[in-house]
């Protein structure tokens, strides 16, 4: 599906992100790791993100997580919702989730120790689209300004963008800012 999926280790726990299909590829590669495998993270509910959630669950018993604002496009039930700057523990480390609606209205990104997970927001040569059901190009401008800090950013929100942060996006290759 030419879509990125991490897998995240600290400690004994393991999360993934975004696992849009190949679940046996995948959990393949989380057995390497030699931990618990504890989360099934999704930026988004668009099917190249999500395919392999259910098997991976079946299998493994991890808990899978998508922002609110998802509810009305799902058909599956997480185990949480999650919501704008709810933190996700794995090991030792913890991952700050951001909500960024524009490609959909739940969208999200993770923001971790000198590292962001972008989903479908931002890319190393652009954007997400907003054409599809959830998108919306106002609110997309609005996250990539609250992600970039171009010009004021919203209250509560710090710059994130900072130089060497790397970038983790849902497609095409990472790159540091």
């Amino acid at each position: 599906m030419l879509t990125n999926c991490y897998l995240l280790k600290s400690k004994e726990e393991i999360a993934i992100i975004d696992p849009g299909a190949e679940a046996e590829k995948i959990l393949f590669e989380v057995g390497k790791m030699k931990g618990k495998l504890k989360y099934i993270i999704n930026t988004h509910f668009h099917f190249d993100h999500i395919d392999a959630d259910q098997e991976i669950k079946k299998i493994t018993g991890a808990q899978i997580l998508i922002h609110e604002a998802e509810k009305e496009f799902i058909n599956f039930k997480p185990d949480k919702f999650l919501k704008d700057a709810d933190e996700i523990k794995i090991g030792e480390d913890i991952l700050k989730v951001l909500h960024t609606p524009g490609h959909t209205a739940g969208s999200i990104c993770l923001l971790g120790k000198g590292a962001i997970f972008t989903g479908d927001l931002l890319f190393k040569d652009g954007y997400g689209r907003t054409d599809l059901p959830g998108g919306s190009q106002e609110a997309i401008e609005k996250s990539l300004e609250k992600i970039l800090a171009i010009g004021r950013p919203a209250s509560g929100w710090r710059k994130i963008k900072k130089p060497g942060t790397l970038v983790y996006p849902g497609h095409g290759p990472s790159f540091t800012a």
